[in-house]
C-alpha cells in the first residue's frame, strides 16, 4: 500500500499534515506529531503585528478567550511572558530541524510589502523547507475596488517569490468574484500551491459587558464542501499542487479531499478534538478503506472525481445548484 504524495517538490510518507496552529509551537508537540505519522508540520503563523506592535490593544486580543481554533491568537503566549519576536520563530525552525526528520514549513502573515519580504527571508536562512503564505485581510475601505484588493494579493506573492527560493504555498479565502482567475494569477505570480481554504474568523457580541470579543469556533465537517468543490474544478487545469484543510476530520473527508485533486490534506481541529494521535487513526482508516476498495496508492485515486474525470462535471457548477434547490425535503413534525 503506498500512501506517499508529493507537495512543494517534497515526497511525503502520506497526504495528512497538521494545518498550521499554536500545537506546533512547541517542540515535543512537533515529536509527538511525527510519531504520529504526520507527513510534514505547519509551524503557526508569524503575525507581522506581533512583532511590531505591543499595544494594549493588541494584549488583549491575544489574552482575551481559550476557544479551539486553529489560529487562534489566543492560543499565544502572554507577551508579557515571552518575546514573540522574530527570533524566537528562527529558533523553533532550527531546532525542529534538527529534532525531526519530517518537512518543516513556516507560515507568515505579513501586514507590510517590507514584512512579508523580510520575515520569508529570514524564514529561508533558518532553514524552513517551505513556506505558506497565509493571506488573510479584512477589508474595510469602501474606496478600495475589488480589483485593488486582488492586486495587493498578486503583489505579495510576487514580492516574497523574487526574496525567496523556498517552494511557495499560498493560503487563500474563498471570497472574490472570480475564484478561479484569482487562484490562476496567484500561480502566475509563483506559488507552487494553493492551500484551500482560509476561515473568515468572525467577532460575537458579549451581550453581559456590551462589548465585541474574538469568539473563535473550531472548523465543522460541513465545511470541507467548499475546498473539495474548488479543488475539484481547479484540479489539471493550473499547474500547481493543492492542499485542502478546512472542515477535515475523518479518513472519509481526506479520501474525498484526494479524489478531487489534493495533493494533501490538512487538519487542526480535529486534533485538538481528539490528540495528536488522532493522525495515526486517520492513516490507518485510510489505508484500510484503500484496501478494501483496492486501491494500490493515493496517486491512483487522486484527481478521480475531479470536474475533469467524473461522469457528471456539470454537479461542480450550476446544475447542481438547481437539483438541489428544487429537491423536496421532508418536512418535520
Amino acid at each position: 500500500m503506498d500512501l506517499s504524495t508529493t507537495y512543494l517538490g517534497m515526497k511525503l510518507r502520506s497526504p495528512i499534515i497538521p494545518a498550521a496552529s499554536p500545537l506546533a509551537e512547541e517542540i515535543d508537540n512537533i515529536c509527538m506529531m511525527e510519531d504520529a505519522g504526520a507527513a510534514a508540520v505547519i509551524l503557526p503563523s508569524l503575525f507581522e503585528e506581533q512583532l511590531l506592535s505591543e499595544s494594549n490593544s493588541l494584549h488583549h486580543h491575544l489574552s482575551y478567550g481559550t476557544d479551539s481554533s486553529p489560529e487562534a491568537l489566543s492560543y499565544f503566549p502572554d507577551p508579557a511572558d515571552l518575546n514573540l519576536g522574530p527570533e524566537e520563530y528562527l529558533k523553533l525552525i532550527q531546532q525542529a530541524k534538527v529534532t525531526v526528520d519530517i518537512p518543516i514549513i513556516a507560515s507568515l502573515n505579513g501586514d507590510t510589502d517590507g514584512g512579508w519580504v523580510n520575515y520569508a527571508r529570514q524564514i529561508e536562512n533558518a532553514g524552513a523547507d517551505a513556506l505558506e503564505l497565509n493571506i488573510y485581510a479584512i477589508q474595510t475601505n469602501m474606496n478600495l475596488s475589488g480589483e485593488e484588493v486582488e492586486a495587493e494579493y498578486v503583489n505579495i506573492v510576487k514580492n516574497v517569490r523574487s526574496c525567496t527560493s523556498l517552494p511557495l504555498a499560498v493560503k487563500l479565502t474563498p471570497f472574490f468574484t472570480n475564484l478561479g482567475n484569482m487562484a490562476k494569477r496567484i500561480v502566475e505570480a509563483g506559488a507552487d500551491a494553493l492551500v484551500l481554504f482560509n476561515r473568515f474568523q468572525q467577532p460575537d457580541i458579549d451581550l453581559k459587558n456590551l462589548s465585541l470579543y474574538p469568539h473563535y469556533l473550531p472548523s465543522r465537517p460541513f465545511e470541507n464542501r467548499l475546498p473539495l468543490t474548488w479543488i475539484g474544478i481547479l484540479y489539471k487545469r493550473l499547474a500547481v499542487d493543492f492542499a485542502a484543510v478546512r472542515g477535515l476530520e475523518t479518513a472519509e473527508d481526506v479520501l474525498k479531499m484526494l479524489m478531487v485533486g489534493a495533493n494533501v490534506t490538512m487538519m487542526a481541529s480535529a486534533i485538538y478534538k481528539n490528540g495528536i494521535h488522532h493522525i495515526r487513526t486517520v492513516e490507518q482508516d485510510l489505508a484500510r478503506w484503500m484496501e478494501e476498495n483496492e486501491y494500490s496508492s493515493i496517486a491512483q485515486m487522486r484527481g478521480s472525481m475531479s470536474q475533469l474525470n467524473c461522469e457528471d462535471p456539470s454537479a461542480f457548477e450550476r446544475t447542481q445548484y438547481i437539483r438541489t434547490a428544487t429537491t423536496h425535503l421532508p418536512v418535520l413534525p
